[in-house]
């Protein structure tokens, strides 16, 4: 099943995607929500009457009689999940941290393969498709991250990774908007990622739930417990390909991660949770192997006017634009005692 939220008389309005066409939710069952929101706080109540509507919109059949699908293209999307309650990134790929670490010329942290990872990061900040804004300082060495993510679709509390994939209610392509300058300064302090990535974070075009990626599962790796699937991961900048990677190249499962974020804590329907930026998945690694394989290697980071896409196999296509905000005011020009 796949989840889109999308402006509706100026409200956000859940429907379900169907060979091009988006059905609402409600104008499907009067049981069914009209908001994502409603719809995982209602999960384990709603979620088998979706499920088997749509269904019966794949092999062509209506519920109801009056119900017309709006094509997909026509719509403003929003995030799928527009108003999470929290927001976690992860750190999952071991060949994003090995290579980042290899560029720095230091050796691979043994903690990474003891134990999984996250941070907390800015959940009002999320968005869907279209304009990024970013100020200033965000321009300095401004960067994207390819990442997957999901979203948790009932309350627990110190779950174990063998149970946890029940509390996955679906996937998204994430894009950890990175403004690498702030990050690198303030983490100096040994705290954060903060300033660095309170701005922006992007999902989206949608929510896919388990069952349509069934096809896709593979084992997770060796030693771990979890969901893994074979999924293409691709990120464009201004129609050229910069980055390719996989889902399934994920050394810590999101059932593992899942374990650790429930630890001690509730996990509420509405947390995401991001998987952490693939190998190859962004410009700070990127440029790393290009100034180490050749010295005189040109940087790149995201400008104004830059459009960036990604995709991953069978969870949409998600575009953004990168916009200045009309403002010359600078955070960076603020430290004291320099």
């Amino acid at each position: 099943m796949k989840l889109v939220t999308y402006i509706r008389e100026d409200v956000d309005q859940l429907a379900l995607l169907v060979n091009g066409q988006l059905y609402n939710m409600q104008d499907l069952h009067p049981d069914l929500p009209s908001t994502m929101h409603m719809f995982l706080q209602m999960w384990e109540d709603v979620i088998d009457l979706a499920l088997a509507i749509d269904g019966q919109l794949k092999s062509g059949k209506s519920p109801r009689t009056n119900v017309h699908g709006v094509p997909y293209e026509d719509v403003q999307l929003l995030a799928p999940v527009p108003f999470p309650t929290s927001c976690r990134d992860g750190y999952a790929f071991r060949q994003h941290v090995a290579a980042a670490r290899r560029n720095r010329k230091v050796d691979m942290i043994p903690e990474f393969d003891q134990y999984p990872i996250f941070y907390f990061t800015n959940h009002n900040a999320i968005q869907g498709p279209g304009d990024v804004m970013c100020m200033p300082d965000h321009f300095q060495n401004l960067d994207f991250e390819l990442e997957a993510a999901i979203v948790i679709c009932k309350r627990g509390r110190n779950i174990t990774a063998a149970e946890a994939d029940e509390y996955i209610g679906g996937y998204m392509i994430m894009n950890d908007m990175s403004a690498r300058l702030l990050q690198m300064e303030e983490m100096k302090l040994n705290l954060g990622p903060a300033k660095g990535k309170d701005f922006s974070t992007v999902i989206g075009p949608m929510l896919v739930t388990p069952d349509e990626l069934e096809p896709y599962r593979i084992p997770a790796k060796e030693g771990h417990t979890g969901n893994n699937y074979n999924l293409s991961m691709k990120c464009w900048v201004n129609g050229k390909q910069v980055s390719e990677g996989n889902m399934g190249d994920m050394d810590w499962t999101f059932a593992e991660i899942v374990e650790r974020c429930a630890y001690g804590a509730d996990i509420m329907p509405g947390d995401i949770i991001g998987s952490g930026t693939v190998g190859t998945g962004c410009f700070l690694e990127l440029n790393g192997t290009g100034r180490l394989n050749d010295p005189n290697y040109t940087a790149q980071w995201l400008q104004e006017g830059d459009i960036v896409e990604m995709e991953i196999e069978g969870l949409g296509r998600l575009v953004n634009k990168i916009v200045a905000e009309d403002s010359d005011f600078s955070i960076l020009a603020q430290k004291k005692n320099v």
